[in-house]
């Protein structure tokens, strides 16, 4: 299992088996007969760490009564790298899937090199647990299975879509365990409701015929993702919301940025006016996802299953909104792509706990895997943070975060053809934008420092610190010997794997 992984879990273990009933808040109940903790990890799609604090019940239920990591990343901000990084525990150049599309990435990519059949579903399933997925699975699923009601290995229970338009949370079909539902229009079919809905079904049907055996319920939701289409209820919620307006807002001065930043234009009336609009429409999107938290918290609670459960909150990757020009989207190494929320509670976990570790996706594997005593393959990259998640020290913790991206050119005629591939967002739509013909790699540090080198030679360096909006580019003003070593640092990390990687995150070479 590796240092890291061992020395600490027995004890772990009889601990959180000792817990009281009730600990971890949001109401007093009785532990379930499973020793195991259960798990529900939801998984949002282009959530940034701001939005989240729109979302009053997860706030309240999970954030409030347990923790919340300030300084959760991911290392390659697109749905599908991030998807498979968070299932394998492993950075893209481990896993080799480094975007949506076919050609470098996506679902066909991951099923053609065999990924499926090591993941944290299977090593869960191994270990005992039941496993559920409802939602979004990867990019371009099911294409090229062997069928279109094809699940992959390591799922008991199973929904995504295959087919129709899953995006706009209407007119979709669903693989329910390899039975085909098809969903319209009506108000009862938006997609949020329909996996809450699935949920809360999975748990009736666990507690009543498998009770004894602790689960790991995954729920991937769509929101906010564009086109970000709320419930009916909430159409008129957040009115007059508009996009924030941090410095870095259309900036006006980029003469220090890279030359596919320089090259973008301010943003005009009309463009304004867009991303106002669907700002407004991301919030009210993430009201149904908010209710659905609230519904299966509340559920556990009467069935006296909430303090044995580990509940996650997170995102598949950040989202820009106007910042640096920059029409919405993802995929660069700004702090809007690279930042999203992870709120957990759980056994052992002190309510109102804030936490500052710098922490990934790459770590979700492995701490689902600590959390079900499960064992995992010695080529996992990441690291648990159930440790940092009970307040314990740990020594030689991640001091940088490997950042990398390989550019891509998505099929805008097939994603119109095809509505279950991710539609393009309006910085892919509308311009084309440099950022995704130019590949980078770079480094988000712990000290709050980040560093961007491009293929084509350009280099951005900013201290969040004194400058949070990342306006004033100080990679110039670095002495030559700091930016070799940092440069060093990220070659050596894109060649690392495993145990190896996570000694050279530890400290630069």
């Amino acid at each position: 299992m590796g240092k890291w992984y061992s020395g600490w879990w027995a004890a772990g273990l009889l601990a959180l088996m000792a817990i009281p009933a009730g600990c971890g808040g949001g109401g007093a109940d009785t532990p379930g007969p499973a020793s195991r903790p259960d798990i529900v990890f939801i998984l949002t799609d282009d959530l940034d760490a701001d939005a989240v604090a729109s979302m009053p019940q997860v706030q309240a239920l999970i954030g409030d009564q347990g923790l919340r990591m300030e300084r959760h990343m991911v290392s390659l901000s697109l749905c599908c790298p991030s998807r498979v990084t968070g299932l394998r525990g492993q950075f893209a150049h481990n896993t080799g899937i480094f975007s949506n599309d076919s050609q470098t990435g996506g679902f066909q990519t991951a099923h053609a090199l065999g990924l499926e059949t090591d993941t944290i579903a299977t090593w869960l399933q191994q270990a005992g647990y039941r496993t559920a997925l409802f939602g979004k699975y990867l990019n371009g699923y099911p294409r090229t299975a062997p069928s279109d009601t094809y699940i992959p290995p390591g799922w008991d229970d199973w929904a995504s879509p295959v087919g129709g338009d899953p995006y706009s949370s209407y007119d979709y079909t669903l693989n329910v365990n390899g039975v085909k539902q098809v969903h319209g229009h009506d108000p009862a079919d938006h997609l949020t409701d329909v996996i809450a809905g699935l949920a809360l079904d999975f748990l009736e049907r666990q507690w009543r015929e498998r009770p004894q055996q602790p689960y790991l319920l995954m729920l991937t939701p769509y929101a906010p993702h564009s086109p970000a289409n709320p419930a009916p209820r909430h159409a008129d919620a957040f009115p007059g919301a508009t996009a924030p307006r941090p410095p870095s807002f259309d900036e006006a001065d980029v003469s220090d940025k890279p030359a596919w930043v320089q090259a973008l234009p301010r943003l005009g009336d009309t463009q304004t006016a867009h991303i106002d609009a669907l700002y407004r429409r991301r919030l009210q999107s993430l009201l149904a996802v908010d209710e659905m938290v609230g519904r299966l918290v509340e559920r556990l609670r009467t069935a006296g299953r909430l303090s044995n459960t580990f509940i996650v909150f997170t995102s598949d990757n950040g989202y820009h909104m106007g910042q640096h020009r920059l029409l919405p989207g993802k995929a660069t190494g700004y702090e809007e792509d690279l930042r999203v929320p992870l709120l957990v509670r759980g056994p052992g976990i002190a309510a109102g706990t804030r936490q500052t570790g710098l922490s990934a996706n790459v770590d979700h594997a492995p701490t689902l895997a600590e959390i079900a005593g499960a064992a995992m393959p010695a080529w996992v990259d990441g690291r648990s943070l159930l440790p940092l998640w009970r307040g314990q020290a740990v020594s030689g913790w991640r001091q940088a975060l490997l950042l990398e991206y390989r550019p891509a050119n998505p099929d805008l005629q097939a994603a119109a053809a095809d509505r279950t591939l991710e539609p393009p967002d309006p910085q892919e739509r509308a311009r084309g934008q440099a950022v995704l013909d130019q590949g980078f790699a770079g480094l988000r540090m712990a000290d709050d420092t980040t560093v961007l080198l491009y293929d084509g030679g350009d280099a951005e360096h900013y201290d969040l610190r004194s400058d949070p909006w990342q306006l004033n580019n100080g990679h110039a003003a670095l002495p030559a010997s700091r930016q070799q070593q940092l440069a060093t640092w990220i070659r050596r990390l894109q060649a690392a794997s495993g145990a190896d990687l996570r000694q050279l995150e530890s400290a630069p070479p």
